[in-house]
C-alpha cells in the first residue's frame, strides 16, 4: 500500500507550520484509562490501536501529559507503541492544565511553570523536541476574556530554544488568536466544536482559514439533539456509513484547514473513524445536516 493510498490520506493534507499532516488524525485522550485501579487499561490493545493508526496513514497524534489513568498514561503508550518515531509522525501536546496523582485538575499553570510541563512531555514521549505545543486555556482564563500574552510568550521562548517546533492555542476566542499571532506564529487552534457543539465558533473557524491556521476540533463526534441525530442517521443511510463517520465527514467538509482527531481504544472503531476520511458528503447531505 503506497502512501497516497493510505486511508487516512483520503481527505488530503495540511501544513502545521513546517510539518505536513493528513487531515484525519488521532486523539489519545481515551488511551490513559480510568483512575480506578480495579479497571486498568488494556495496554496491549492500546498499543495495537496506535500502531494500526499509523499503518492506516495517521501521522498526526494529539496527546497531553494529563491524559493518564491508574496504570498508564497516553504519552507512555505512544512511546511504547511508536518509538523510535517515523520522520513524518507529528506529535501535538497541550500545556496549561495539569492533574495530580488523584486526578484532581489544576486548570491553568503560571507562565513560569510551562517549561516544566513541556519538559515532562519531552521525557514521557522520549523526544528532544515536541512538534506542536498548544497552550490550553483553562477555567482560570475564560474564553473571550483576559490575556494569554505572558503564557504564550513563555512558550515562544521555548520554541526559540528548540524545545518546541510549532505553537498552537486551545479553548480560545478570536481575540486570543489575534493576541497570540502578534507574539509568534500560530499553526493551529484546537477548540471543542462539531455539528451540534460550539457552533458559535463558526466565525473563528472561518478566520483560521483566512490566516492559514489549522482548526482542530475535539469532541467532534459529540451527540446532538434527537432531531439532529435523525438527520445524521438519514445521511448515514444514504452512504451506508455510521453516524460517527458522518459527523467526522461533516467536520472535514468545513474547510481544507480543518483537521479531525477522533480518539478510540477500540480497533474496529479506529478503522471506521479513519475510513471517514474518504466519505464525501454532497451539497444535499450538508444541507440536510445543517438544517436548523
Amino acid at each position: 500500500m503506497t502512501e497516497t493510498t493510505l486511508p487516512a490520506a483520503a481527505a488530503g493534507t495540511w501544513q502545521l507550520g513546517s510539518r505536513t499532516v493528513n487531515r484525519l488524525g488521532f486523539g489519545s485522550m481515551r488511551l490513559g484509562g480510568s483512575l480506578d485501579p480495579a479497571a486498568p487499561i488494556d495496554a496491549g490493545r492500546a498499543i495495537s490501536v496506535l500502531r494500526r493508526a499509523v499503518e492506516l496513514g495517521v501521522n498526526h497524534i494529539d496527546t497531553a501529559a494529563f491524559y493518564f489513568g491508574a496504570t498508564w498514561s497516553a504519552n507512555a503508550l505512544i512511546k511504547a507503541a511508536l518509538a523510535p518515531y517515523g520522520e513524518d509522525l507529528v506529535l501535538t501536546t497541550k500545556v496549561g492544565p495539569s492533574r495530580d496523582e488523584s486526578g484532581q485538575f489544576r486548570p491553568f499553570a503560571r507562565p513560569d511553570e510551562l517549561r516544566g510541563q513541556v519538559e515532562q512531555n519531552l521525557r514521557e514521549l522520549g523526544r528532544d523536541r515536541i512538534d506542536v505545543v498548544n497552550l490550553r486555556i483553562g477555567t482560570g482564563l475564560d474564553r473571550g476574556s483576559g490575556s494569554l500574552a505572558e503564557h504564550f510568550g513563555a512558550l515562544a521562548e521555548l520554541r526559540t530554544e528548540g524545545l518546541i517546533g510549532e505553537l498552537g492555542i486551545s479553548n480560545v476566542s478570536a481575540e486570543h488568536l489575534a493576541e497570540a499571532q502578534a507574539i509568534a506564529p500560530v499553526v493551529c487552534v484546537q477548540n471543542q466544536y462539531g455539528l451540534s457543539v460550539r457552533r458559535e465558533d463558526d466565525e473563528l473557524l472561518r478566520l483560521c482559514g483566512e490566516q492559514g491556521v489549522a482548526f482542530v476540533p475535539f469532541f467532534a463526534v459529540a451527540s446532538g439533539q434527537s432531531d439532529e441525530d435523525e438527520r445524521v442517521a438519514e445521511v448515514a443511510r444514504r452512504h451506508d456509513a455510521t453516524s460517527a463517520q458522518v459527523r467526522l465527514a461533516w467536520t472535514l467538509a468545513q474547510g481544507p484547514h480543518v483537521l479531525a482527531i477522533p480518539g478510540t481504544s477500540d480497533p474496529a472503531h479506529l478503522d471506521q473513524n479513519v475510513a471517514a476520511a474518504a466519505l464525501k458528503l454532497s451539497d444535499e447531505d450538508l444541507k440536510t445536516l445543517d438544517a436548523r
